[in-house]
């Protein structure tokens, strides 16, 4: 079971610490009594998508002996306009660069991570409409 614990420390901002021993600071944006200190936690929510899923394709990439010299991941989010101003619509696209990578690998990847590995991706499922894809530029 993975644990994560929240404290308090003042105005908004709270650090989050992870079974793992990471840690992280939140906090709100000034017009609502933050500091601007940290990150968002629905920020988070789009950071730990990009993460997941970078994860399972640069793995992914590297089983099939691609070259590849950068991943990025942008993830848009769009959120309702009422409370609890969930996100309703993800987008997220990978950037992948290197030398003579296939396109056939990266959609692969991609797709394996989407529809099956990636974790947040399937916990987010059911709440946003999560569509993805790749842009490959070659070095």
């Amino acid at each position: 079971m993975t644990l994560a614990k929240v404290k308090y420390v003042d105005g908004l901002q709270f650090v989050g610490e992870a079974s793992s021993g990471h840690a992280i600071v939140m906090d709100g944006d000034p017009e609502v009594g933050g500091s601007d200190t940290g990150m968002r936690p629905m920020e988070l929510l789009l950071v730990a998508l990009g993460g997941c899923s970078g994860m399972d394709v640069i793995s992914i990439l590297r089983k099939k002996k691609q070259k590849v010299t950068s991943l990025e991941m942008e993830v848009k989010g769009k959120k309702a306009e009422k409370y609890p101003k969930k996100y309703t619509d993800i987008e997220i696209q990978f950037v992948v660069k290197g030398k003579d990578i296939s396109e056939d690998a990266v959609k692969r990847a991609v797709e394996l991570s989407m529809e099956k590995y990636c974790s947040v991706k399937a916990t987010l499922e059911g709440t946003a409409k999560i569509d993805f894809s790749y842009k490959i530029v070659q070095d």
